[in-house]
């Protein structure tokens, strides 16, 4: 039985792991990009949103498709969507075509999120449910740092196509999902669920609160993690296009998946996530003030392992608030507006820093964003499952 368990983790986490690894080599193949087709600042920007703005669409749609047609359906159709748009990207003639297929390539990513969380949600119990959705999640950063070698050691050598192709290959997981993925269970079909039951009174709160949530977690996060980078090169410290820089972020979210794992068991979970974002905000406030390689170094890996950690906190936190029969939609709605935070945030810091910002104003924003997620999660968030049946 506890083989079998962990068995559903490694699969479902798995699949995690691979849209991670399409997120992330984006971010890497930027520069080829620039390179190959003399591509602007403002068409960058665009071929970035492309993949943003489908995965709004894909975690609203595929979250409730996950509640109408089975879980295990849906995330295998998802894989298949992304890993069909990475083998496309491949021989993607021109940048206009890539941008169409990036947006197509983020349904298939942004749909897959949710159904993995819900999945894995539907089959565990209370605290275990809560330590598997946190270690589930812990495999985006392993994708990160799979993506961080193909790009630093396999790229400069075969090309960026290439190398997407080999992310494409994921498509062959598909069959063993098909084989090992527990049936959905039939016992409550929801044949009329809509987007509408999220906003009748019972749960207009939860799907508000959290989503605002999602929305303040993604803007952060990839506000501050998109454009690190480029503030550091600013201010001159090239460390950040290293790869063991790169190496480093993504190693110091592992600790902070795990440990927000190990304190579920020991505390509720709405406390481990006020905890994560207080850190969140003191790591970037020791980040903005950094002014030495090594003070960088720290800063940055702190700051990686907690906001990464709020990330799985929240992912635990959030499918269990909504009963089995709408959890899809509820997660999917979540994420969904977490994702139009997470493409407003890049572009956000972009139009700051064209309007003469200095690195310190933009990082206050985000800091005061956050202490109003802060805020919201201790006043405005309750735990409504953490006792409940519901929750399991």
């Amino acid at each position: 039985m506890q083989f079998k368990q962990y068995k559903l983790l490694g699969i479902v986490g798995t699949a995690w792991l691979f849209d991670a690894m399409d997120v992330a080599m984006l971010s890497f193949i930027m520069t080829y990009l620039k390179t190959e087709w003399h591509l602007t600042p403002g068409v960058l920007g665009i071929v970035s949103a492309a993949t943003s703005v489908g995965m709004v669409f894909g975690a609203l749609i595929c979250g409730y498709l996950a509640d109408r047609f089975g879980r295990k359906r849906v995330l295998m159709t998802t894989l298949i969507i992304f890993s069909l748009g990475d083998v496309l990207l491949s021989i993607s003639p021109n940048v206009q075509m890539f941008i169409v297929i990036r947006f197509l390539t983020g349904v298939g990513l942004g749909g897959e999120l949710p159904v993995a969380a819900t999945l894995i949600a539907d089959h565990y119990k209370g605290t275990q449910q809560s330590r598997m959705l946190v270690l589930a999640d812990s495999f985006w950063a392993i994708g990160w740092i799979v993506a961080s070698l193909l790009a630093f050691w396999v790229m400069p050598l075969i090309g960026w196509r290439w190398t997407v192709l080999i992310t494409g290959a994921t498509v062959i997981y598909v069959l063993l999902l098909r084989r090992h993925l527990p049936e959905d269970d039939p016992a409550k079909p929801m044949k009329k669920t809509s987007y509408r039951v999220l906003w009748q009174p019972e749960y207009r709160g939860k799907t508000a609160l959290l989503s605002a949530l999602w929305f303040i977690v993604m803007l952060t996060y990839y506000g501050m993690f998109l454009w690190l980078p480029s503030v550091l090169l600013m201010r001159g410290f090239p460390i950040v296009t290293s790869f063991s820089y790169t190496l480093l972020i993504s190693l110091a979210q592992l600790p902070g998946y795990y440990l927000a794992a190990y304190l579920m068991g020991k505390m509720h979970r709405k406390t481990v996530l006020t905890m994560y974002l207080i850190g969140t905000v003191a790591s970037a406030i020791a980040f903005s003030a950094a002014s030495s390689n090594l003070a960088i170094l720290v800063s940055g890996a702190w700051l990686s392992f907690f906001d990464l950690g709020a990330w799985g906190t929240l992912i635990a936190f959030t499918p269990s608030q909504f009963p089995k029969a709408i959890r899809g939609t509820g997660m999917g709605m979540a994420q969904s507006i977490g994702r139009v935070g997470a493409t407003i945030g890049p572009y956000m810091v972009g139009l700051m820093l064209q309007f003469n910002f200095g690195v310190s104003a933009v990082w206050s924003v985000f800091i005061a964003i956050l202490l109003v997620g802060i805020a919201l999660l201790v006043f405005g968030v309750h735990d409504y499952a953490a006792n409940s049946k519901e929750a399991a």
